[in-house]
């Protein structure tokens, strides 16, 4: 057990090492992510934003990326994710897409919050009628697209994720 908790703490401190580091050479935030399988790092992701002038390009979907790249899979579900701080709204969608197995995280979302890192406005736009967001969201041509979803219903190979 306490052999568990030193190797959960290895893991961590790589997060927080690349959080450090790669904030330090200008790629992004102050954000750091490893992605553990059977006890072998197999993924790491760091924020890029600045470096790649991708707002997606956050630690924790960087190292999912990595991850399913490496294994050839986008079911992640044997797989742990080190994160140095709480997932953010965005993150955490990835996270489930992908199915990881537990989230370990370092700082909670209060003292990204209290540097800059506000997340709290996006939960607050997600709990509000569509009509209410603060970006307009209009619906258009909702016939014609979802001939898409029926398709998809009909085909006999997909592959359900």
């Amino acid at each position: 057990m306490e052999n568990d908790k030193a190797r959960h703490q290895e893991y961590m401190r790589e997060a927080i090492s690349l959080s450090n580091v790669k904030m330090l050479e200008g790629y992004g935030g102050p954000f750091g992510a490893v992605i553990v399988r059977n006890g072998v790092v197999i993924a790491r992701g760091y924020n890029k934003v600045l470096h790649t002038h991708d707002p997606t390009a956050h630690a924790e979907v960087e190292a999912i990326r990595s991850a399913s790249k490496t294994l050839g899979t986008h079911d992640l579900s044997d797989c742990d994710i080190y994160a140095s701080s709480e997932p953010c709204p965005m993150c955490l969608g990835a996270i489930y897409w992908a199915r990881l197995k537990k989230v370990y995280y370092g700082n909670p979302h209060q003292e990204a919050a209290r540097i800059g890192f506000d997340d709290s406005f996006i939960y607050e736009e997600l709990e509000k009628p569509v009509a209410q967001r603060h970006i307009p969201m209009e619906q258009l041509l909702p016939q014609e697209a979802i001939k898409a979803f029926e398709l998809w219903q009909q085909k006999e190979d997909k592959q359900a994720y």
